[in-house]
């Protein structure tokens, strides 16, 4: 699924903002609390920051990447690593994984992290921190900083059909609410994580419906913006190469910002899942909070509460204490 643009200095007022409010909470979601390892590894942060620093570098694309990674190991088993599992028949062979990346960063950090400190980090933990990390260190994207509460462990079940229920984008808004609802996760919770697309691509093969098989037989989507519909299918024609990717932020796939929410609100909006945000009355007055034509004075703040809701999305199904493990290789169960 996907936001995500998630000011330089609007990113450091964030971050004292997040360090406030879980110094007064101490605890967040369960076990999970911020600075975990400040005594059993201290510098395990450090150590992904900097694993995360050099892969942005070689590839700025890998910090939508990791962001989706996150959200798609939380949403089907919970935020356990179920999905960097490899074996037959694991959660990541499930078509809804389709393009995930990232999975060889995390193993990278989980080497580092065993020489430090082993058997202390879990795999959940790095993916949840390097999702975070990945946004920062990514300059143009200015992305949030935010604290992320740590202590997952990691889980010992992966099945392919556990991925059947993840939100897919031909879903109606009624059944990616249903499944966000699910995960303790609402209305508002959606349409700000899936503002993350504000970064990322998608590839062409995701929209050959909603260009050319919309209505049963033939026709586009009429959500579409026609001058944007054109821009489409000459990126995307039939037939053609449907490997070719293109920006899910129209205009502003550098920038952690709202723009994806105005651009679904002018029908720009690329995937379908995110031009249905706009077909729903709950949804599209979440969305016009943010990019409607109120005075800027009355609007809420997207970058903080951004921070909110992927903060709480990384707190689902958390398996802490004496369940689960801490696995050695993200890749297998010890």
């Amino acid at each position: 699924m996907a936001s995500a643009k998630f000011v330089l200095t609007t990113a450091w007022s964030i971050t004292f903002v997040s360090a406030l409010v879980f110094s007064l909470l101490g605890v967040a979601g369960g076990q999970l609390m911020v600075g975990f390892y400040s005594s059993t590894c201290p510098n395990a942060e450090d150590i992904i920051n900097s694993v995360v620093s050099e892969a942005v570098q070689r590839d700025p694309t890998i910090a939508a990447a990791l962001l989706r990674l996150h959200y798609h190991d939380c949403f089907v088993r919970g935020c356990d690593g179920s999905v960097l599992i490899r074996k037959s028949l694991a959660e990541m062979k499930s078509p809804n994984h389709a393009g995930l990346r990232g999975f060889q960063m995390i193993e990278n950090a989980k080497t580092q992290l065993e020489t430090e400190c082993p058997g202390t980090v879990s795999c959940a933990d790095i993916v949840a921190l390097a999702a975070r990390d990945s946004m920062i260190l990514w300059l143009q994207s200015n992305g949030p900083s935010y604290q992320v509460p740590t202590g997952r462990r990691d889980g010992r079940i992966s099945n392919v059909s556990d991925a059947d229920n993840m939100p897919e984008v031909e879903d109606s808004i009624q059944q990616i609410k249903v499944k966000f609802f699910q995960k303790g996760l609402s209305e508002k919770d959606l349409v700000l994580l899936s503002a993350a697309h504000t970064i990322g691509t998608t590839a062409c093969f995701f929209l050959q419906r909603r260009l050319y098989d919309f209505s049963p037989g033939s026709g586009s989507d009429p959500s579409i913006n026609p001058e944007f519909l054109l821009e489409l299918m000459a990126r995307c024609p039939k037939n053609g190469n449907v490997n070719v990717r293109l920006a899910l932020d129209r205009e502003s796939e550098f920038s952690f910002d709202d723009s994806i929410l105005r651009n679904i609100r002018d029908g720009f909006g690329v995937i379908e899942t995110d031009a249905k945000l706009y077909d729903d009355e709950s949804t599209r007055t979440v969305v016009d909070s943010y990019v409607g034509f109120q005075s800027d004075v009355f609007k809420p703040y997207f970058q903080g509460d951004f921070t909110e809701s992927i903060v709480k999305m990384g707190q689902i199904g958390v398996k802490t204490g004496s369940t689960g493990e801490i696995r050695r290789v993200c890749s297998q169960f010890n």
